[in-house]
C-alpha cells in the first residue's frame, strides 16, 4: 500500500513539473504547428508579421512545422534588463498600456510573471526602460490642442479624455491625418478664442498638401539601401521610407503598411502624391509606394532599395491590391 501511495505521489510531482515547464515556454516562444502562418501565429499574440521576422531575424515569411518562434523583442531576454514603472489608472487594460508605452502584452506579462490580463487600480508594473510615454493630458479647461511632431489621433484623443470617433466630429476630420501645427477642438462646437491683448495671437498655418514637392523629396533618396525596420537615409523598410518622406512634409502617418492602409481614403484611381498598395508577403497590405502619374510608382524594395517601379510589369500587376489617399 505505501509503494502505491509514493508512486502515485512521484507521478503527480512529474505531471506537475512538466505542465509548468510547458506554461513557461508558451509565454515565450512558439512551436509552428502543421498549416500555421506567420500572419495567423502574430493575429493570435496580438504581434504583426514584421515583429515575429524582426524578432527571430528572419528575412523571408517561410516556416516550417516544429520551428520555434520568440514572441518577445530580442532585448526581452538580455540579463539584468532596465526597467521602469507604471501605475495603472481607471480604464486601463495591458493591450492600452503596450500601445502607449510601444511595447507588447506579451512583454509586460513576463516583466511582471502575470499569468493572465487582470490587472487593477493602483498596480505597479515594470515596463522596458526607455518607452515613450503618451504626452501629458492638456488642462481640463483647454479648448484646442496644437499638433506636434509625431501626435497621432489615438494619442491626443487618448491623452484629453476622449475617443478618437469624438476627437474626429469635434473637427470634421474624415481621415486620420494630422499635419504639424493643426488646432484641434477638445470640446464639441467651440472655436479658436484670441488672446486678451489688442491683436489676436496668430494661430499657425498649415502647409496645404503639395504632391510634387513631395514626390520631389522622395526621389532624392532613390538607390538608398533597404533594411528590415530601417526609417533614416542610412536604410529603409517599406513603411519607413513612406513614414519618412510624408513628415518631411508636416504629414504623420502610422509606422506600417496595414495600419497605413486601414487609416487613408480609398479612391478609384491614384493621382500624383497618392498611395498604391500590394499584397506581397502576407495577406491583406503589405507593400506599398508613392504615385508618380503614367503606372509609375516609388518605394523602397526589398531586392531594390529605393527605386521607381512600373504597376504594369508581371509582378506588381497580379499583387496591385488598390490606391488610398492621405488628403
Amino acid at each position: 500500500m505505501k509503494k502505491q501511495i509514493i508512486t502515485a505521489a512521484m507521478t503527480l510531482g512529474i505531471m506537475a513539473t512538466g505542465f509548468s515547464n510547458q506554461a513557461d515556454a508558451h509565454e515565450l516562444t512558439y512551436k509552428v504547428q502543421s498549416g500555421d502562418t506567420l500572419w495567423k501565429i502574430a493575429t493570435t499574440n496580438n504581434l504583426s508579421v514584421p515583429d515575429i521576422m524582426q524578432y527571430n531575424n528572419l528575412s523571408v515569411s517561410t516556416i516550417y512545422p516544429g520551428q520555434e518562434l520568440s514572441l518577445l523583442a530580442p532585448h526581452s531576454h538580455e540579463i539584468g534588463q532596465q526597467t521602469a514603472t507604471y501605475t495603472v489608472k481607471s480604464g486601463d487594460s495591458l493591450s492600452l498600456i503596450a500601445k502607449i508605452l510601444h511595447t507588447t502584452v506579451i512583454e509586460l506579462k513576463t516583466l511582471n510573471n502575470l499569468t493572465s490580463d487582470v490587472i487593477q487600480i493602483g498596480q505597479l508594473l515594470k515596463v522596458p526602460a526607455g518607452t515613450q510615454t503618451a504626452p501629458e493630458p492638456t488642462p481640463a479647461s483647454a479648448k484646442t490642442y496644437t499638433v506636434q511632431s509625431g501626435d497621432t489621433l489615438w494619442r491626443v484623443a487618448t491623452s484629453n479624455g476622449l475617443t478618437v470617433t469624438q476627437l474626429k466630429s469635434y473637427n470634421n476630420l474624415t481621415s486620420d491625418f494630422l499635419r504639424v501645427g493643426q488646432v484641434l477642438q477638445l470640446t464639441p462646437g467651440t472655436t479658436v478664442e484670441p488672446a486678451p491683448v489688442p491683436a489676436p495671437t496668430p494661430v499657425p498655418e498649415v502647409a496645404p498638401f503639395n504632391a510634387d514637392a513631395l514626390i520631389a523629396e522622395g526621389k532624392k533618396y532613390n538607390g538608398v539601401q533597404y533594411v528590415w525596420g530601417g526609417n533614416t537615409p542610412a536604410g529603409f523598410d517599406c513603411s519607413g521610407f513612406l513614414k519618412y518622406v510624408f513628415n518631411t512634409q508636416g504629414i504623420t502617418i502610422p509606422r506600417t503598411v496595414a495600419t497605413i492602409w486601414a487609416a487613408a481614403t480609398p479612391i478609384s484611381a491614384p493621382q500624383k502624391g497618392d498611395l498604391v498598395f500590394f499584397t506581397t508577403y502576407a495577406p491583406g497590405a503589405s507593400h506599398a509606394g508613392i504615385y508618380l502619374g503614367d503606372n509609375k510608382f516609388l518605394h523602397a524594395g526589398s531586392s531594390t532599395g529605393v527605386t521607381i517601379s512600373d504597376m504594369n510589369n508581371s509582378y506588381w500587376k497580379s499583387r496591385y491590391l488598390g490606391a488610398k489617399s492621405l488628403q
